[in-house]
């Protein structure tokens, strides 16, 4: 595999390398030998523990191969370093187990949060490489819905923020801090807690509605929703546009659109329509899907 990343010599790039070959020598084992490393981390050795334990090293494996194939893998580094706290969650949970080996999880947890140090230190000078090179990069997603309700009925709905949890299922909150200000927390991966503020840019009555987040954070994003009339007067035409701008490069923004946020968007779309439409979220009984989500229409058998 011929390495891309072209960063200094020095430390930094040393431990990079060392990193991105050591999530795929983890990878491997956990993948192709998962019962040996369950008794090495001291857990006790079951079908679910295997299942976990292949799913981690399917983790290991993207991860490792994104941080020696990309040429700034800062995002694949953080990657990492989420990877990391779940795999910490794992093992202190394994921890209050009593058929597990305890000692063997203690040293476990021990060398993760040691190889976890080492992913927020290359993280953390990665990124800063990242911002103080790259310019302001920008990428777009729009996805569209008709709902059969009236223009107003549609904005008015929106128009109230403290609505978006009831169908933006990963939102836990949003609250008004002021006239024109909100304050959002989302849920973020092992039970983090991800917290943004955001401003109103544009309230056109029963047309548009529009907003933007403040301050520097991780990456900035701007959203507008427009409320039109559909075709041949059957309902409302809802038009959701989200821009996300970063100053660490366009290779962190492509991951993000990569890691399926137009779907995403879709079934969120799809759970506001039948909210507007039904009063609810429509489960059906037949679904393998955990939580509740939008019950899709059976397709349409052409003759």
């Amino acid at each position: 595999m011929r390495n891309r990343y072209k960063g200094d010599s020095g430390t930094t790039d040393r431990l990079t390398k060392g990193l991105g070959w050591f999530s795929i020598g983890l990878g491997l084992a956990e993948v192709l030998a998962p019962r040996a490393v369950a008794n090495v981390t001291g857990v006790r050795e079951s079908r679910k523990n295997r299942s976990l334990l292949r799913l981690y090293g399917m983790r290991e494996l993207a991860a490792g191969i994104g941080i020696l194939s990309e040429t700034r893998p800062a995002t694949w580094l953080w990657a990492r370093v989420g990877g990391d706290v779940v795999d910490l969650s794992s093992l202190a949970s394994a921890l209050a187990d009593e058929q597990n080996d305890k000692k063997r999880v203690a040293f476990s947890i021990a060398s993760v949060i040691g190889v976890t140090a080492a992913d927020i230190y290359c993280a953390q000078e990665l990124s800063a490489q990242a911002e103080n090179g790259s310019e302001v990069s920008q990428t777009k997603v729009v996805r569209t819905i008709i709902v059969n309700k009236p223009a107003e009925e549609a904005y008015q709905f929106w128009h109230d923020f403290q609505n978006f949890p009831r169908f933006m299922t990963y939102l836990e909150s949003v609250r008004y801090t002021g006239d024109r200000r909100t304050h959002w927390i989302a849920k973020g991966p092992a039970g983090m807690q991800i917290e943004w503020d955001a401003d109103v840019t544009i309230d056109q009555a029963n047309r548009m509605i529009g907003w933007r987040s403040r301050g520097e954070s991780f990456f900035e994003h701007a959203v507008t929703v427009r409320f039109d009339s559909a075709p041949g007067n059957r309902g409302t035409l809802v038009r959701f546009e989200i821009k996300f701008s970063s100053k660490r490069g366009a290779a962190l923004l492509q991951k993000i659109v990569q890691m399926g946020l137009g779907p995403r968007i879709s079934e969120d779309l799809r759970k506001f329509k039948q909210i507007l439409e039904v009063g609810e979220v429509i489960k059906s009984d037949a679904s393998i899907h955990p939580g509740m989500h939008p019950a899709q229409p059976e397709p349409v058998q052409h003759l």
